[in-house]
Formats: structure tokens, sequence, C-alpha cells
């Protein structure tokens, strides 16, 4: 196999490996780290002994995927305020267009889904990505995993059960959530209270993710009364050079504030019945970066 070819075909296959380790680790910057590794053990390897290159290059990026894990849950890293991933530009219309996969995918990335991941074990995350989000069968996942298939079926038993519990229902409609997007907007530019009340459902919830970096609350607010108080009050402190851009990030359309050029946060919602359920805040300027070039 020439250079040119070796390289051609890790290129085909990379969009799936990012995709395997963002949801593995929730962090783009680790996940590119995870891909590169795969692309220098992919590059040294004896061709001879590759028969499908797909499944080896999913196999050695999970299992780095799952060593990076094991160190990040072994140093015991403490995080200032609640965490929330990094966001992940996504756009499965071309990659996938089956619109049912796209949804899946969609799922699979949500921000929702990745904080509910980040309490399970490595393997277990490892098998729920594998099965729920590409729909490798459970022999090749235990391939993968050099595990028992009947081992994988429990592993994966268990992660979606765990998910299934503590994962928030929402609606992954992206024309309603852009439309409750926007009037969220514009109610909280012009501080209107009522208006904001009016969109949000009785227990919603606001989670900001700064890592103690820049403002935003420490601890998940919860209520409509509260979560309007706060944004209104935040709206009306103001934003230097404030502009504002759509983007599909983590499988659904996001709001990116500006200041100037540079990113400020990043804002989703998780909409159900029409109604706010969740407000998603990232202010982390370390998660933000990428965002800079989009």
């Amino acid at each position: 196999m020439s250079a040119d070819t070796v390289t051609d075909v890790f290129e085909a296959h990379r969009p799936v490996l990012q995709g395997v380790a963002y949801r593995m680790l929730g962090r783009v910057a680790d996940a590119e780290d995870v891909v590169q590794e795969a692309w220098l053990r992919w590059s040294a390897a004896d061709r001879s002994e590759v028969r499908e290159p797909r499944g080896y290059l999913v196999r050695v990026t999970t299992r780095l995927a799952i060593d990076r894990l094991r160190q990040v849950k072994a140093r015991g890293e403490t995080y200032v305020g609640p965490w929330l991933p990094e966001p992940y530009v996504t756009d499965f219309t071309d990659a996938v267009p089956d619109t049912a996969d796209q949804v899946v995918l969609a799922d699979t990335v949500s921000l929702a889904v990745l904080v509910v991941l980040e309490t399970l074990s490595p393997l277990e995350r490892a098998v729920f990505v594998l099965r729920e989000a590409f729909g490798y069968p459970y022999a090749e996942i235990a391939a993968v995993l050099d595990r028992g298939e009947p081992a994988v079926r429990q592993l994966a038993g268990r992660a979606r059960r765990h998910v299934e519990e503590r994962r928030p229902r929402y609606e992954v409609d992206p024309a309603e959530r852009r439309d409750l997007t926007e009037r969220f907007l514009a109610a909280t530019a012009e501080g209107d209270l009522e208006g904001l009340l009016s969109l949000l459902a009785p227990d919603v919830r606001l989670v900001g993710d700064s890592g103690g970096k820049s403002k935003a609350p420490l601890r998940v607010l919860e209520t409509a009364d509260k979560v309007a108080r706060f944004l209104v009050g935040v709206a009306g402190k103001g934003i230097a050079d404030l502009s504002f851009r759509f983007l599909e990030l983590n499988g659904g359309p996001a709001l990116l504030v500006l200041s100037g050029d540079k990113p400020d946060s990043v804002l989703q919602l998780d909409v159900l019945d029409g109604r706010v359920q969740s407000v998603y805040i990232i202010r982390n300027p370390d998660k933000l970066q990428a965002l800079a070039f989009v």
C-alpha cells in the first residue's frame, strides 16, 4: 500500500474515528489527540496483518480513548462548578443521508447524553458508543474490546439502562428548537421576564459551565422563576460589541455569542412540548477556542 493510499484510507475513516473519540471523551482536543495517535499506529502498522482497515482503526481509536479516559478518572481532576462537554460542531446530512441515522447520531452526541455518559465506566461508555451511536454488532464490539460477547452484552444492557434512567427527555426537531431559541434570545435581550417565563417549563434547569474562568452560576439553577430572573439580570449587564451566530453543535441548533470576534459563550436549549426544559451555557474559554475558527 503506497503512502498516499495509507493516508487516503485513514482520512476516509477520520469522521467516524473522531466521532467515536469525542463521544468517549467529551473533549475535542483529547479526541483529536487520540485520532492523531491512531494515525501514527496506522501509518506504522504491518499492512499484511490488517484485513479490514475500518475495524482496525476503530479498535485502535476506542482502546486509546479508553486509556485516556482512565487517565482522566485516575487523576481525579476537580472542576469548578458544573461540567459540560466541549461544544462539537456537527453536520450529519452528508455523512449520513438517512434521517433516522442522523437522529441517532445527534442524540448520542447531545450535551444531555454526554453528561450522563461521564458517569459510566470507560468500558461501559465504549460499548454504549459503539452499539448505540454506530450500530456495531456485539461480536465486533467484543473483538474491539478483547472481551467475550456475553460480557459485552451485559455491559451494553447496564449502560443503556443507566443512560435511559438519567437522560432528560426532549424534542429532537431542529426547526422547533431553533424557533424557540430565537424567541428565548429576544425575550432575554429585551429583559422580558414574563415573556421568558412563558417559554420555560416550570422545572427548567440552567447549567452553566465556566470552569471558574469566567462568570457563570457555580450551581445548577432550577425553576422557571430563578432561571428567568438570572437571565434577565445577566442581559442587563451587557457584553461589549455583542453579536450572535447560529451553529449546529452537538447535534442541534445552538447560539454562539461573540464579543467582537472572540467567542464569549455557547447557549443551547433542550425542548419538550414547546417549552424549554434545560438551558446549557458554556463560558469556559478553554472550551470555546476552536469555535473562533468556525
